[in-house]
């Protein structure tokens, strides 16, 4: 039956606001391992050590990420798997929100405090414990992003709906990402200052905002685990077999719907996360006011604060397909500016506009969410969890490239240590405008193309395959009486 079409009640508005509220953790949880952990290593964590040193280091750890993350994007369909075949009194997402980010949360202190100082008196040791430590961070983190992504086909079977709580989840998740922005450069500095008694941006500054982040996270987390609950349904009861991993990956590779939409959604994350990753260097090095960063956050957070809630309208008169387009198109937009008008206030901030009105995310989760009944319907498998890893695995990759992207654009453009805006040559500059702004502005055309050509899953179209399932398991059920 279509939910969406019954009057909403308290339990209803109360999971709304949990699912919601959930994200503001998460989401902030994220953004500090995905652009800030390789800030805080390029501009602190490496401190007092010589310029070859710690310039052989930020590169050691910049390619230890790309690499582990690269190595544990076939894990993430097992995660999804472990998420799917688990059974409590609960559920089976709830407890890897909260035992996902409790064990994420510590190790990304532990992440913070270099290991404990080992960063800077023992190299091998800490190579070897960073590996160990940053594989099992991702990996519990990854159980809880998947785990509370996963909730929304458990949540309702309506796609408007469907919609509602996504679009709920990317608006909390905005303020999360982009609140970061606002309070990082105050709460590193302030707590670096009452540890040091400098005001600048130190380790203890650092380690202080990884903590507050993460009880962040942790406070989220339990919100959602309280607020939520999953409904059963004839279509969801239907799938109750455990599923082995080859059906996993038949699930994913067999479903032209997921397939072509996480193309779409990795080129426009690619672009994404690599600009996002280094405006922070943009304002710091190439304007010269780092102070003056701030800014990108409450643009982002304003323009978060109109988009995610006016897409479940938009999306009412405009099908997804030519919101995810539109905002590829803002974003191409943005990067001229940021290439060519950047020395002028009010161009900027039109760039950071245009950058941050998009409605990416919100339409591949949402065509991925719906993609789950076309492949119950084509090839009988039903894979909530499994199917929307794919996602989280995607931003995981696109973060391993930006942070890789990042550490070597930091090192090549001489944008480490103590370096300022005056010790830039115009080539830095260019190689920072290259990997920076040009190559994802060549992403983002292809994202569109992509997405355009290739994705057919529509809103429409989903609601007669719900339709279509429903009829054929009242009869399958039926008959079986």
């Amino acid at each position: 039956m279509n939910d969406a079409k019954h009057p909403l009640s308290l339990k209803g508005w109360i999971s709304r606001a949990s699912f919601c509220f959930g994200n503001l953790g998460h989401s902030a949880f994220y953004g500090v391992m995905s652009n800030y952990f390789i800030i805080f290593v390029t501009s602190s964590m490496f401190v007092g050590l010589s310029k070859g040193t710690s310039t052989r280091l930020i590169g050691l750890i910049t390619g230890l990420i790309v690499g582990v993350r690269i190595l544990e994007l076939l894990i993430d369909p097992m995660l999804g798997n472990i998420v799917d075949n688990t059974k409590s009194r609960w559920g089976k997402f709830k407890p890897w929100i909260i035992w996902g980010n409790i064990v994420a949360a510590i190790l990304l202190i532990i992440l913070f405090t270099g290991i404990f100082g080992l960063s800077k008196t023992n190299t091998t040791l800490f190579a070897i414990l960073f590996v160990i430590i940053f594989i099992t961070f991702d990996i519990f983190y990854s159980l809880s992003d998947v785990s509370y992504w996963g909730m929304v086909p458990a949540l309702s079977e309506d796609s408007r709906e469907r919609g509602i709580y996504t679009s709920l989840g990317a608006f909390a998740g905005t303020i999360g990402w982009n609140g970061l922005t606002i309070i990082v450069v105050p709460i590193t500095t302030y707590f670096t200052f009452v540890a040091t008694g400098q005001k600048t941006q130190g380790s203890a500054g650092w380690l202080a905002f990884a903590i507050i982040i993460s009880l962040l996270a942790l406070l989220s987390a339990f919100v959602v685990f309280i607020g939520t609950k999953e409904k059963d349904n004839l279509i969801r009861n239907s799938a109750k077999d455990k599923t082995t991993l080859r059906q996993v990956f038949s699930a994913i590779f067999h479903n032209d719907q997921i397939l072509w939409p996480s193309l779409a959604y990795l080129l426009y994350s690619c672009a994404y996360v690599i600009t996002n990753g280094v405006l922070y260097y943009l304002y710091k090095y190439i304007l010269g006011k780092p102070g003056s960063f701030w800014v990108v956050g409450v643009i982002a957070t304003i323009i978060g604060f109109c988009t995610s809630p006016l897409f479940p309208i938009l999306n009412k008169f405009i099908p997804r397909k030519w919101l995810f387009c539109g905002g590829q198109v803002f974003m191409g937009l943005s990067y001229l500016i940021f290439i060519f008008f950047r020395t002028n206030v009010f161009m900027l901030d039109l760039g950071l506009v245009l950058f941050d009105i998009n409605f990416a995310q919100l339409v591949t989760v949402l065509t991925l969410t719906d993609a789950i009944e076309y492949g119950q319907l084509k090839n009988g498998q039903r894979n909530e969890a499994v199917v929307l890893a794919v996602r989280p695995m995607i931003d995981k990759l696109t973060g391993a490239i930006s942070n890789g992207l990042v550490g070597y654009i930091a090192v090549a453009a001489h944008m480490t240590g103590n370096a300022t805006a005056n010790s830039l040559t115009s080539r830095d500059i260019l190689t920072f405008d290259s990997l920076a702004f040009y190559i994802p502005l060549a992403l983002a055309i292809l994202s569109v193309l992509t997405f355009l050509f290739k994705v057919t899953l529509s809103e429409k179209r989903h609601d007669e395959i719900v339709k279509q399932l429903t009829n054929q398991l009242s009869k399958k059920e039926t008959t079986n009486e």
